[in-house]
């Protein structure tokens, strides 16, 4: 059985492996074995970052909206809690949209919070 040879196959490997790490400081871009190692770490950084970006635009909606409601005499968890029983179906990211466009629209929807969240205790005692 003759012996092969990967010749072709492990060229059109290091070049691929190199144009991905194109761009990267110093060896990691021109030698093939520190190109890869550092190819894999950037992908694992990818990869967790990815899922990371979404908690942090999470947080600075979260932060906008209770910049928001603070200037409006509101706490956030008290503006959340009302627009959930009022049924509101706006979610962080375009309450936050709103609360920096169109300031006169999220006074509408503060003022619909507070009255659904100060109605809701009346009714419980009543019951």
């Amino acid at each position: 059985m003759p012996r092969v040879r990967k010749g072709a196959a492990r060229k059109r490997q290091h070049k691929r492996v190199l144009r991905e790490a194109r761009g990267y400081f110093g060896t990691k871009s021109r030698h093939f074995q520190q190109a890869k190692v550092a190819l894999m770490r950037a992908g694992r950084y990818a990869w967790r970052d990815r899922r990371a970006r979404k908690r942090d635009m999470r947080r600075l909606w979260i932060t906008r909206i209770t910049a928001a409601c603070r200037m409006r005499g509101t706490r956030y968890s008290l503006f959340m809690n009302g627009l959930k029983m009022s049924g509101c179906l706006l979610n962080r990211k375009m309450l936050s949209e709103i609360a920096i466009h169109d300031p006169a629209a999220f006074d509408k929807i503060v003022a619909q919070a507070t009255k659904a969240s100060r109605a809701v205790p009346a009714a419980a005692a009543a019951a």
